[in-house]
């Protein structure tokens, strides 16, 4: 019997469309002859769109695995009920339309950022009693928030970057007091970023005091938090984690920037495809180097209670030739272009591969948490 997964995209976040084409990539990656796929999308509105017309949604790369999808009267808004007894979810049609239960063995939420990447929807299924891919609340939002982050890499032992930290209170309040700090602190160049938010999105570079200001002020639109980071020169270096209480680190992986007047990867180079950059696996670094970034990776990974899957990205100090950690991502970027895939890929695994295992580890983690639960279901 195939296994029937299914698989949540879009969300409220600003990274809506990497997370659709993150979830046709992972559709389009399923072995069909193994799963049974129910695509269900989140609008930018945060409404919850039936299997139908989150189909509709997904390109082409969906293929074969969508064909049967479940149907339900109404296209329209969707309701969520879960019932851990039976691993369902109900769903029924926002006129009120006829109810069609859909029992899931497993659902993948390749959901990036806000409203999925921070434990929220981690949370909704946690309550619902159903297998989920990926870290738990805490891990995902320990993931996501990069002081809280921060201070478990700290704890942990693990080398950074220097950086402050504040309220956009704080900022609105104070800015002379926010600025003279940060320049006493870091100095420029530094990098002002949402302390909740990933792919690059808010983030842009400071070199004075005016572009500090406006840095700032971007950021703060996107968070409540604002965390700035000194500026190096340096290279990128990032490591795909797979796994549950034993971790496996991949071949670790590095964006190589062809265009020299870019100082940093922003989202539109990241996803655009413009060819400005190239990700190279393994990294271009002595087997030293890689072994130690396989074991930091690790080291993070499990500083932050992670579980199933995270990418973990490192600075290579052009300097002194010193590693630090930057962040890690809980449910990083799975498009074709992506870091992620193309790490284990180039560590002799193909993505179907970690899909099976992902899978595996998502059941694993549930049969674990049902077997400590200290409520006992009927």
């Amino acid at each position: 019997m195939k296994t029937r997964v299914g698989i949540i995209f879009g969300g409220r976040s600003g990274e809506h469309e990497i997370s659709v084409r993150s979830a046709e990539n992972v559709i389009g990656s399923l072995d069909a002859d193994k799963y049974d796929v129910v695509p269900i999308s989140i609008d930018l509105d945060g409404r919850w769109l039936s299997p139908s017309a989150s189909a509709s949604l997904l390109g082409r790369e969906a293929g074969s695995l969508v064909e049967n999808v479940p149907q339900i009267e109404s296209d329209a808004e969707v309701g969520m009920f879960g019932d851990p007894r039976t691993h369902g979810l109900t769903l029924t049609g926002g006129d009120g339309g006829e109810v069609t239960e859909l029992r899931l063995d497993v659902v993948f939420p390749v959901l990036h950022g806000t409203f999925g990447e921070d434990g929220t929807i981690q949370g909704l299924l946690d309550m619902a009693g159903i297998p989920y891919v990926g870290c738990g609340v805490l891990g995902s939002a320990c993931g996501m928030d990069k002081v809280v982050m921060k201070s478990l890499f700290h704890e942990a032992g693990l080398p950074m970057c220097k950086y402050v930290w504040f309220l956009r209170r704080e900022w609105e309040s104070g800015p002379e007091e926010i600025i003279e700090r940060v320049e006493h602190t870091l100095g420029y160049p530094c990098f002002a970023k949402p302390a909740n938010l990933g792919s690059s999105v808010g983030i842009s570079k400071a070199v004075d005091t005016e572009s500090l200001k406006a840095a700032i002020e971007l950021a703060a639109r996107y968070d409540r938090r604002i965390i700035i980071e000194e500026g190096l020169q340096m290279r990128e270096i990032e490591c795909a984690i797979l796994g549950n209480d034993e971790p496996e680190a991949s071949h670790p992986g590095e964006y190589i920037i062809k265009d020299e007047t870019k100082s940093f990867l922003d989202f539109e180079e990241k996803y655009s495809g413009t060819g400005n950059n190239e990700f190279v696996v393994p990294a271009p670094i002595s087997d030293e180097l890689s072994a130690k970034i396989r074991k930091m990776a690790i080291t993070a990974f499990k500083a932050i209670d992670g579980t199933g899957l995270a990418r973990v990205d490192f600075f290579l100090r052009d300097d002194d030739g010193s590693l630090v950690i930057n962040e890690i991502n809980t449910m990083p970027g799975l498009t074709p272009a992506s870091g992620y895939p193309k790490m284990w890929e180039g560590s002799g695994r193909p993505f179907s591969s970690v899909l099976d295992r992902l899978i595996e580890l998502a059941r694993e983690r549930h049969e674990d948490r049902q077997r400590n639960c200290t409520v006992r279901l009927s």
